[in-house]
């Protein structure tokens, strides 16, 4: 779990501190990031990672699949999960991720799955940072067959059944779903969403590829929120972005997924303090840090009224 907190960006490590500073360039200081959540109020964030393993990715052993894993070069869903996974984790206590697959048939006995663990540990699906996840990421690959359909609704429903678990503010639940396809159960994902939406959880949607994303617009809910069974969402908790518009043709793939990690986070300040009014959560202000005594020499006599010095 991670405190929403603002860390100096000499804490990063070398691609936190490359993206972080490629991302105050582009209109988002980490500061205005992370402002919402002062160290007086330590809401933690839970980041949870869903990965779509449909075969409409194609075969990952070939150059043109988006999972094709190059010896050379990050694929589509390796980049987006480290341009915003490296943003999250460094304000993360244990850096422990769950990174969940959906959309593939697992083996031995082929079953279809739209929520195994990609480090393959059903009671603990938690992988060790972003390295960890894409180790993860990337034995899945080597051990499951992509299948389909893409089903949105479990790994939502599973993110949204821990976030239930704390709703006193000191959590909140950042669920990030990167997928290739046309969503195959819109209703039931829309209902997840819905139900979601008064609980303390954003979820993030990146589409890689060139399929038409137009499900994924209306998931958004910039323009219309979205509603299920005559019920409409309390908020808007849902950001989607195309992985197309952020593929920088000049091959400054650190400025790209930079702007990709700006876009895809600048909406949850305003959706975590929207969950904190409606739910009428004030701040947590801890007791304040007792002030130091400048330090005196033994031999003087301290002033009769204390020296305030203003700079």
């Amino acid at each position: 779990m991670s405190d929403f907190t603002y860390i100096p960006d000499k804490q990063w490590g070398w691609g936190g501190s490359q993206v972080s500073r490629s991302l105050s360039s582009t209109g988002l200081p980490l500061s205005r990031l992370l402002s919402c959540c002062s160290s007086s109020s330590r809401t933690q964030i839970n980041f949870t990672v869903a990965i779509d393993f449909t075969a409409s990715n194609g075969n990952p052993s070939q150059s043109t699949s988006l999972h094709y894993m190059s010896p050379y070069q990050l694929n589509a869903y390796a980049l987006a999960l480290t341009a915003v996974g490296e943003i999250i984790q460094h304000y993360d206590s244990d850096k422990m991720f769950p990174a969940l697959g959906f959309g593939a048939k697992l083996p031995p006995d082929g079953r279809v799955s739209h929520e195994f663990p990609l480090n393959g540990n059903q009671e603990n699906p938690s992988c060790c940072g972003i390295d960890g996840i894409l180790e993860a990421y990337h034995h899945s690959l080597r051990t499951v067959q992509l299948y389909g359909p893409t089903n949105f609704a479990p790994v939502v429903t599973h993110v949204a059944r821990n976030a239930a678990e704390v709703q006193d503010g000191s959590q909140y639940s950042v669920l990030l779903i990167i997928t290739d396809g046309v969503i195959s159960d819109m209703a039931q994902t829309k209902e997840a969403i819905v139900n979601a939406a008064k609980l303390p959880m954003s979820i993030i949607i990146i589409g890689v590829g060139q399929a038409e994303f137009d499900a994924m617009v209306e998931l958004d809910g910039d323009d219309v929120r979205i509603s299920s069974r005559g019920k409409l969402a309390e908020r808007d908790i849902v950001q989607f972005v195309p992985f197309r518009d952020y593929v920088d043709r000049t091959g400054n793939h650190v400025l790209s997924m930079a702007r990709l990690a700006r876009d895809v986070l600048a909406e949850i300040p305003d959706q975590l303090v929207s969950y904190m009014k409606a739910q009428g959560i004030r701040p947590r202000t801890l007791p304040a840090a007792p002030e130091r005594s400048p330090p005196q020499s033994p031999t003087r006599t301290p002033p009769a009224s204390p020296l305030h010095t203003h700079i």
